[in-house]
């Protein structure tokens, strides 16, 4: 029964990091729109907001796959590992995502919010592909 749980698992991870470049290209996408909207380009909110829930989906979809999958076969060695910093920066990126979020709807409100709202998007992103880069090399 064991083996079967690995194999699903093993699955699982690997539609995670499949996801995770599906995300991590709509991210790049999100970062170009964003910046020639952040130039004054309107005509590109609507591209924007529809890539931003594009991304939202994928990224939330590739951050659920390893809380649902089977657990590994052994414990963690002691000490930093690529997967210890895989983690340690999937915290700051997720955090990033919901800040970039919820700074999204406030900005129609309060303009001021609109550079704590591109920090936090760059800062997801950053986090987010030193993540896959960590865990890769």
């Amino acid at each position: 029964n064991r083996q079967k749980e690995l194999k699903v698992r093993k699955s699982m991870l690997k539609v995670h990091q499949y996801l995770g470049f599906v995300t991590l290209g709509g991210m790049l996408a999100q970062g170009i729109i964003g910046s020639q909207l952040y130039t004054g380009n309107m005509s590109l909110r609507n591209a924007h907001e529809n890539m931003g829930k594009v991304v939202n989906i994928s990224y939330f979809s590739t951050a659920a796959i390893p809380l649902f999958s089977p657990p590994k076969m052994f414990k963690e060695r002691k000490g930093l590992s690529n997967i210890k910093v895989h983690k340690i920066l999937a915290v700051i990126h997720f955090s990033s995502m919901v800040a970039t979020n919820i700074l999204s709807h406030k900005i129609d409100t309060n303009y001021n919010l609109k550079r704590y709202h591109r920090a936090a998007a760059y800062t997801a992103f950053g986090s987010y592909a030193a993540s896959m880069i960590v865990i890769k090399f």
